[in-house]
């Protein structure tokens, strides 16, 4: 599936609860679903299927924030990363740390 394939997805199953809820609140949902990455993340044992479910529920809520926004996700990220570093302009990046 493509990202705009996805983005036009969560648009089709939440936009209108989306735009009722509004950017802010919305924005809340995506840093709690951080949050609910980054307990899963400080546990000894990774549980993957934890950290899957938390990865795709934080993508969902960030393309539910680019709908609101009126932003093409796969464009954007398209721009920002043109398949090559942005700095050193190498794939793989060899920029020094």
């Amino acid at each position: 599936m493509k990202v705009s394939e996805f983005q036009n997805l969560i648009k089709d199953l939440y936009f209108k609860r989306d735009l009722n809820r509004g950017i802010e609140v919305t924005f809340i949902w995506l840093i709690e679903e951080i949050g609910e990455f980054a307990r899963v993340l400080r546990n000894k044992v990774l549980n993957r299927q934890n950290a899957s479910e938390e990865l795709a529920d934080i993508i969902a809520w960030t393309s539910s924030l680019a709908n609101l926004l009126e932003i093409n996700l796969e464009s954007a990220l398209l721009k920002k990363y043109p398949g090559k570093c942005i700095k050193c302009k190498s794939n793989p990046c060899i920029c020094q740390k």
